[in-house]
């Protein structure tokens, strides 16, 4: 439900706060007043278009937000939950729009799309009135409107996920079923490919492995040549070599008299020195020993390579490219033969899944038509009781050629609002305050199924006026009873009906305009509506007629 709005700098208002209740909220001014600048703003909140001229006069944007209770809607929660936009049970919907006209939109704290903002509001508020959000005119709401009244919201998910199930399946089938020429072509040219890569056999890895191992193969007596030679430097030479110069070097630093300390060192160093050569020496004598040539395995590693650099020239890739074009290639060719599902199986598996499809939209048709009847009734016994008694509803349900992911059948409301006259849609319907009424009796009775929290209906009651504008303040309090309800209204016998009241007044002082929204306690409410009653001159009679009607309120 609608929490509180905060209003700054639009139209009139400078600026606005309010905390806002469940049930019914009648909204009432004076003429001039701005009654409907609360509804004008909460539409912008949902998305509606907007220009520069809602700024107020010498500012430079406008600012608003309304705030909304969620906890008990998880299909709004998991669609915030979707796009991150999560805020602890809470829904913040902002819109601000400048002097220049441009505008920013943001859910929750984050910037957001237009269309993000529109499709949040449709979970939140239905507005009915002269304004462009008004779910109740577009088919689909009218559509998911009969299912929820008939308890039908997930028969028809059910059929919405076969139809999906069988689409996919269908556009499966018919792209094997039409294979070109030109794909069988590429069916052959990729299975040749694909035997020629699987033939080559190649490893993870291998290519790096042979190359490592061609290297050395090929540089064996290189280093057969180089190891003898370090080994002679070090001690198998007779001319010289390190071992015996060390010899030489530690006999005459051992004869210098006296000894010190870093004559000690000294020695023990070319004493290590010593060591360590013989051992180079001795590992380096047992790697010659260990390095053995084998021009068989050269050959056949070379023959390998040969073949690995052939194939890769061939296919245009580089060498380390053929395992990445080998899975390449075995994709698509699974692809374009259908993987390990033959035609024949594709076609009983769709064949299946379009008769579970029909048997699951036949029974949806079938629980439409029983729906729309009791609903189509009940809906025009209430719009006769608000000042249309010839009205007749009907809820048309238009077979279509093909089946879709709804059904068999397209639903629309159609209305005949006098006799003699066709039916037509509702969403032709010329008069804002007919189809106010007429969304009215369609709400009061799908209230109890309807999935939107808030409802706003603006200048419900223009035209009618008497008991028939009681019968519409009762409507209205009826819908609030069970969700939320603000209605803008200038009849006493719709105000009092109310849970609660918020009055418009506007002031000028310093040559502006402003205008601002009060909530109302026992005594100013009875005010408002003898003003209601009587005009801005309130007498004793129009007060206590004030009073009675609100008394009788209490009673019912």
């Amino acid at each position: 439900m609608l929490t509180s709005i905060a209003i700054s700098n639009f139209a009139i208002v400078d600026s606005l706060d309010l905390e806002l209740k469940n049930g019914m909220t009648a909204i009432s001014g004076e003429t001039g007043a701005g009654k409907s600048i609360m509804v004008d703003a909460l539409s912008l909140c949902l998305g509606g278009r907007t220009d520069a001229g809602v700024v107020r006069h010498g500012e430079k944007k406008a600012d608003i937000s309304a705030t909304f209770e969620i906890s008990n809607y998880p299909d709004v929660q998991d669609w915030l939950e979707e796009r991150d936009l999560e805020n602890d049970h809470h829904c913040i919907l902002r819109r601000v729009i400048t002097k220049e006209g441009r505008s920013k939109a943001y859910i929750n704290g984050r910037p957001c799309t237009l269309a993000d903002l529109k499709e949040a509001g449709s979970f939140l508020v239905d507005i009915h009135g002269q304004h462009e959000h008004q779910s109740l005119l577009k088919r689909s709401a009218q559509r998911q409107q009969l299912d929820e009244y008939g308890q039908l919201t997930e028969l028809a998910r059910q059929v919405q996920s076969e139809y999906s199930a069988w689409k996919k399946l269908r556009e499966e089938l018919h792209a094997k079923q039409n294979r070109s020429t030109e794909m069988e072509a590429r069916v052959q040219l990729l299975s040749y490919q694909a035997e020629e890569l699987s033939q080559l056999d190649l490893k993870e890895g291998e290519i790096e492995s042979l190359e490592q191992e061609q290297s050395f193969l090929s540089n064996i007596a290189d280093a057969q040549y180089k190891a003898y030679h370090a080994s002679a430097i070090l001690r198998e030479s007779d001319e010289g070599n390190v071992c015996s110069m060390l010899h030489q070097a530690i006999q005459q630093a051992s004869s210098i008299e006296p000894p010190t300390k870093e004559l000690e060192n000294a020695l023990e160093m070319m004493n290590q020195a010593l060591i360590q050569a013989e051992e180079a020496s001795s590992s380096l004598t047992h790697y010659q020993d260990t390095l053995e040539q084998d021009p068989e395995r050269l050959q056949a590693i070379e023959s390998r390579l040969e073949d690995i650099y052939d194939t890769a020239r061939k296919h245009k890739v580089l060498p380390e490219g053929l395992l990445l074009l080998r899975d390449e290639v075995e994709a698509e060719l699974d692809q374009l033969s259908g993987g390990e599902e033959s035609l024949e199986a594709l076609k009983l598996k769709e064949e299946q899944s379009y008769q579970q499809l029909t048997t699951s939209a036949t029974l949806l048709t079938e629980k439409r038509m029983q729906a729309k009847e009791e609903l189509a009734q009940r809906v025009e016994e209430q719009i006769h009781g608000l000042g249309m008694p010839y009205a007749r509803f009907y809820i048309h349900c238009q077979p279509l050629e093909h089946i879709s992911a709804n059904g068999f059948e397209e639903i629309e409301y159609m209305i005949a609002s006098n006799p003699g006259q066709p039916a037509q849609p509702l969403r032709k319907v010329a008069s804002g305050g007919e189809l106010s009424r007429i969304s009215l009796g369609i709400q009061v009775v799908t209230a109890n199924t309807s999935v939107i929290p808030t409802l706003v209906f603006d200048e419900v009651d223009v035209g009618i006026s008497g008991g028939i504008a009681e019968v519409v303040g009762r409507m209205l309090r009826a819908v609030g009873g069970r969700g939320q309800v603000f209605c803008v209204t200038h009849l006493a016998q719709v105000a009092a009906q109310g849970h609660q009241h918020l009055r418009v007044s506007k002031s000028v002082a310093n040559n502006a305009t402003s205008s601002k929204v009060e909530s109302l306690a026992e005594m100013n409410r009875t005010q408002e509506i003898a003003r209601l009653l009587g005009g801005l001159e309130l007498t004793e009679q129009t007060l206590a007629h004030a009073q009675e009607m609100l008394g009788n309120v209490q009673l019912q």
